[in-house]
């Protein structure tokens, strides 16, 4: 029977190869895979495991999304090439079709609520805070959904752009600030000016004569409607006085 002798103290000397501890801990669900991807929002690096995407940030190189993700997050990364497969689901997400899954695991529940939430606002139309808060089930939350929403860990994939302040005003946005939420919205086909001006007038709510349903501005219950058959409203009670119910789609306020 042969013997055969290892030599432990060249063995201490052989190096793994390079990535060798990140595919393991990948592997165990201890790291997350990244990739930088061409997006029509530009280039994006997007982080992901097992469970769906982590992280999302444009950021000015790998090293400092590695470093805010370590940080933030509290996962080693690992960098691949990005697969074709996560790249058409990015596609899909950006332009309004659901197809990404998402690892909240690192939030608090309240938070992990506030994202999931958010992910129900339809590409093209916006929600206060207060939409949030209330449909969440926690209507004076209106501050702590903000924090929420400028922590998001995800954004362009999970919209914390379409959430706007309850004056109507586009507000801040803690994916590149109030001018990218401007330009994310335009490319959505939000009409910014018909909503600033309405913001700028205390109007609220949209009603359509022709069915007594009042909305928000940007619902799409409205969107055939002929400009004069609007009515515009400045809160909830002046739209009921006038005849009107909240729209069930948009829910601007409990039916």
């Amino acid at each position: 029977m042969a013997t055969v002798m290892i030599d432990l103290k060249r063995l201490g000397d052989v190096k793994a190869p390079a990535g060798f501890a990140e595919r393991v801990l990948a592997q165990a669900g201890m790291a997350d895979s990244y990739a930088v991807f061409e997006t029509v929002l530009g280039p994006v690096y997007v982080a992901w495991n097992r469970l769906g995407v982590s992280a999302a940030m444009r950021s000015k190189s790998a090293a400092e999304f590695e470093e805010w993700f370590r940080k933030d997050v509290g996962r080693e990364l690992l960098r691949v090439e990005a697969p074709a497969a996560v790249a058409a689901k990015i596609e899909d997400q950006l332009r309004g079709k659901r197809r990404l899954q998402f690892d909240l695991r690192g939030l608090t529940p309240f938070s992990q609520a506030v994202l999931q939430k958010t992910l129900e606002i339809p590409r093209g139309q916006v929600r206060p805070y207060g939409w949030i808060a209330r449909e969440i089930g926690h209507p004076a939350a209106v501050r702590a959904v903000g924090t929420a929403l400028a922590n998001n860990p995800i954004p362009y994939f999970i919209p914390c752009h379409r959430v706007v302040r309850s004056d109507g005003v586009i507000g801040n946005y803690g994916g590149g600030g109030p001018e990218a939420k401007r330009n994310i919205l335009t490319l959505e086909g939000v009409q910014l000016k018909r909503l600033e001006t309405l913001a700028r007038s205390g109007l609220r709510y949209e009603g359509v004569k022709s069915t007594k349903i009042f909305c928000f501005p940007t619902c799409y219950h409205g969107r055939h409607a002929r400009e004069e058959n609007f009515v515009f409203f400045h809160d909830e009670a002046e739209a009921r006085a006038a005849g009107y119910r909240p729209c069930k789609d948009c829910r601007p306020a409990v039916a």
